[in-house]
């Protein structure tokens, strides 16, 4: 027996919501007397779970390709049991069942519980955990909050809807109990996630609520950062650019994928919003949260981007600065709008050329952008050192997608992760920042 007796490993693929997915499964199997790791070098349990993604092709391959590897080594008797769920499986079940046969179940995005209940508990297991409990994977002062699963926005290019349904809201009090019980635990950050920040609270209560969800969030002792990820353009909730610039702890920070500028791209897209509503949406944003750095995301090559409207695209990236951005290029997706409906006729080369070259103005903008701050005195983070440095990140980066700063320590000062430090900026490059210590002598 190669595998490690009443051991689950848990493997997450994509993106930080299927990680807070994770997170519940983890807490929940550690509930019924299960040791678990999650991401492990070598997989050695006897029950290895992928919580796969679907988002775009590369995502798929990946996934898939894991899945192969691991059923590999169920074949060398290194694991007993493979488990796959997630996003990739909700979507294609039944394929998967066909080409995969090593795997020994299948469970989609929601169903996944019913693989917790199959199992038989072990000594040691403890009363079941609350729905939203979790064993985080992040650095203990650091937490991802889901507020809502689901979208209702139907993109042209999107899939997501395809795999987690209608845009469904959690209650605020149970947002509230969640941090409550995160910040006893040790948490001080808080990324709020969701597919569509901007429509939380319509489903259940028949209104934008995110700006009261988030206010009230504020207000807990301890929470000292709050950070808004994934909001949407059209039907912006605006109210919630007043909690921002009036609570301390609600970071000048909001990740709003765009996609695109174009008119004609934006109407493909099925965004519902135009060009001069999208440059007026971001003008009203700076206006009410002054210094508010703003993350987006930006498609090349979907169907109807000529070369006017990628000149377009090009000029805007130029004129907004954006302090953070990501961009991508098209990739069909099975069933969606414009898989069924829109030509994919741009050649993957030159999806890829655009998307090279605003990239590359980015790279310039970001690096003026972070030379600015050199004199500056920022408050970072301390996430982890290596060697004489801390590193950090400001309240403008995001863990992962965000520049980090660097920060050399003396050695008479003590440090620990999860602290708050006031630092200098020394250095600027494009996508990280270098520092010392502000230390008060007296």
């Amino acid at each position: 027996m190669l595998y490690r007796k009443n051991h689950i490993d848990i493997i997450s693929m994509g993106c930080s919501k299927n990680l807070v997915d994770s997170e519940r499964l983890l807490r929940r199997l550690d509930s019924k007397g299960y040791t678990t790791a999650h991401d492990p070098e070598t997989p050695e349990g006897e029950y290895v779970v992928v919580n796969t993604c679907g988002f775009i092709n590369d995502a798929k391959e990946e996934s898939i390709q894991l899945i192969l590897e691991l059923e590999e080594l169920k074949k060398e008797g290194r694991i007993r049991h493979l488990i796959v769920m997630g996003c990739l499986s909700q979507r294609y079940m039944d394929e998967l069942k066909a080409e995969i046969p090593g795997v020994d179940s299948w469970y989609g995005k929601f169903d996944w519980k019913d693989f917790i209940d199959k199992l038989p508990e072990r000594s040691g297991a403890e009363k079941s955990p609350l729905e939203w409990e979790r064993s985080l994977t992040t650095p203990p002062h650091s937490a991802y909050m889901k507020i809502s699963e689901g979208c209702d926005r139907m993109c042209a290019f999107c899939a997501i809807p395809l795999i987690t349904g209608r845009h469904k809201s959690r209650p605020i009090e149970e947002i509230l109990e969640e941090t409550r019980q995160l910040v006893s635990e040790g948490v001080k950050e808080f990324n709020v996630i969701a597919q569509d920040l901007s429509s939380y609270g319509l489903d259940l209560y028949g209104e934008h609520r995110l700006a009261e969800v988030i206010d009230r969030m504020a207000d807990i002792p301890g929470v000292e950062w709050i950070r808004l990820h994934y909001a949407y353009p059209a039907d912006f909730p605006m109210e919630i650019l007043e909690v921002m610039a009036r609570r301390e702890n609600v970071c000048n920070y909001l990740d709003i994928a765009l996609q695109h500028i174009s008119d004609k791209v934006l109407a493909n897209m099925r965004r519902h919003i135009t060009k001069d509503e999208t440059i007026a949406l971001l003008e009203e944003i700076r206006r009410r949260v002054p210094g508010i750095r703003i993350r987006t995301t930006l498609m090349t090559g979907f169907p109807g981007e000529d070369e006017g409207a990628f000149e377009e695209l090009k000029e805007f990236v130029r004129t907004q600065r954006f302090d953070r951005m990501g961009a991508f290029a098209y990739s069909e997706e099975d069933d969606t709008y414009a898989a069924r409906h829109l030509k994919d006729c741009i050649p993957e080369e030159e999806k890829q050329r655009r998307l090279d070259e605003i990239m590359e103005m980015q790279e310039e903008i970001s690096l003026d952008l972070n030379s600015r701050l050199v004199g500056e005195t920022v408050r970072v983070l301390i996430e982890r050192f290596e060697g004489d440095r801390a590193i950090g990140r400001t309240q403008w980066d995001s863990p992962e997608v965000d520049p980090e700063i660097f920060v050399t320590i003396p050695e008479d000062l003590e440090l620990n992760t999860g602290d708050f430090i006031d630092v200098k900026v020394t250095g600027a490059y494009p996508f990280e920042l270098e520092g010392e210590p502000v230390i008060s002598h007296s």
